[in-house]
């Protein structure tokens, strides 16, 4: 490989890993909201693909090593995915020991990638004899996972009503774009629709703050208190073998593995199921929340580094909740990617593998050892200084960009259409797993299903 690309991945992986540190500690900042758009812009903006791919892994790794520090200092999860474990977190907190919960969850989450890297590419190599047969039924699939994920959901009977009109609104709009000549015929305007799912609680939280009524309703909340033990300091590089004892590192270990090979399934419902599963014996609560949340950070890691190289390695369709979502513009992002034209078609696997083992070994030299170092230091600069409004404006005005790049005026209302009918079915508990697979499944759902 050129000495020049690796380079330019190192520095890309180097990039990641800082901005996602601070990211993933903003509390509330959603994986896909904020990895997606980012992604997207590199993909369109002509970067090589080994260094997206690196920024990414990067990203991500970094960005599930931090999002657990406000969850043991404020029991505010950092992410969709921490939300499972704040619960476990104060009680370590009750006790007087949030220090403990950060070094427990970040070294679990060191456990979860050492232990996803390996088995993701083993996996996937093992698939690859019939990733071409998967992919001749991935519309077939894309609406088989809509109905899998509705129906494992909590309003799974409102879910599953709601996968044909979702997919009508998406086509109608398609059709409205071809009929007034915004896009050429056939033109499947698709990167900014998927933003718009991506934002869609943002959105639909805008619409409702317009509303006076509702504006009225809500009470004043002042300034936020919040509390920050000190915590002890560690000498030398932090050893995530010594930080965990043999039982929570076999766990951690354990739970990775689940976390992996069910990579298609909903990383939220594995974590909560297999981390309570893994715990729920254990009686003393100190070490039973420490086995917990060195568990599911491990788990989430895991499940999330699966879900991008298995289907990126051995199909080039995304087939998962976390390759339909954060990870979408390495799958599909016209015009520089398709579905039939995407990383895993332009790179090898040992190009694959080691883009991303650069991204995971940069954000772990990083990102771990700030996490374990300097965490609350740097969770209370970012509770200061680093507004959550801003970061969600950026990420806003990236959408509306791009939209406007994707089919003109017009498509900016469409996607604050979808954004608003997509942040509603959220809210209602239909979540973006369900709603990519539709987005995905739309033409299929429209033409052939629907017209029997």
């Amino acid at each position: 490989m050129d000495p020049i690309l690796i380079i330019q991945m190192i520095i890309a992986a180097i990039i990641a890993a800082s901005l996602y540190t601070l990211i993933g500690i903003a509390p509330g900042t959603d994986e896909t909201a904020v990895l997606a758009p980012v992604t997207l812009v590199l993909v369109l903006t002509g970067f090589p693909p080994e260094v997206v791919l690196a920024f990414f892994m990067s990203a991500i790794v970094a960005k599930k090593l931090t999002d657990s520090i406000p969850v043991a200092v404020a029991g505010i999860p950092g992410g969709v995915m921490s939300a499972p474990m704040v619960d476990h977190a104060m009680v370590l907190k009750k006790y007087g020991s949030p220090d403990v919960s950060i070094r427990k969850m970040a070294s679990g989450s060191v456990i979860g990638t050492l232990v996803a890297v390996p088995l993701s590419i083993f996996f996937a190599s093992a698939i690859i004899p019939i990733g071409d047969y998967i992919k001749d039924y991935a519309n077939v699939l894309f609406f088989a996972g809509a109905i899998f994920l509705a129906l494992i959901s909590k309003n799974k009977w409102l879910a599953l009503t709601l996968i044909v009109p979702f997919a009508l609104l998406i086509q109608g709009l398609r059709h409205l774009y071809w009929g007034i000549g915004a896009v050429p015929e056939g033109t499947n305007v698709f990167v900014s629709f998927f933003l718009g799912i991506t934002i869609g609680p943002v959105i639909y939280s805008l619409f409702q703050l317009m509303n006076k009524s509702f504006r009225e309703k809500l009470q004043p909340l002042g300034n936020k208190q919040i509390t920050m033990i000190k915590s002890e300091k560690i000498k030398g590089f932090p050893n995530p073998f010594k930080i965990l004892d043999k039982k929570e590192v076999a766990t951690a270990s354990v739970a990775s593995f689940f976390g992996s090979i069910t990579f298609f399934m909903s990383p939220v419902g594995m974590t909560i199921f297999i981390g309570e599963t893994l715990t729920s014996k254990i009686k003393d609560p100190i070490k039973r929340a420490s086995r917990a949340i060195s568990s599911m950070d491990g788990l989430t890691n895991a499940a999330y580094i699966a879900g991008v190289l298995i289907p990126l390695i051995a199909i080039g369709v995304p087939l998962s909740p976390m390759a339909i979502g954060p990870a979408n513009a390495l799958f599909n992002a016209p015009p520089v990617y398709t579905v039939e034209n995407n990383i895993h078609h332009i790179l090898s696997t040992s190009q694959i593998v080691v883009a991303t083992i650069i991204g995971v070994i940069v954000a772990l030299a990083i990102t771990f050892y700030v996490t374990i170092k300097y965490s609350q230091q740097i969770c209370a600069f970012v509770f200061k200084y680093v507004p959550h409004e801003a970061m969600l404006a950026l990420f806003v005005g990236l959408v509306v960009m791009l939209a406007f790049m994707d089919a003109g005026l017009i498509n900016i209302f469409g996607v604050l259409l979808i954004g608003l009918v997509a942040g509603l079915l959220h809210r209602w508990g239909i979540n973006y797993g369900i709603q990519f697979m539709i987005l995905y499944a739309a033409p299929w759902i429209v033409t052939k299903l629907m017209g029997m």
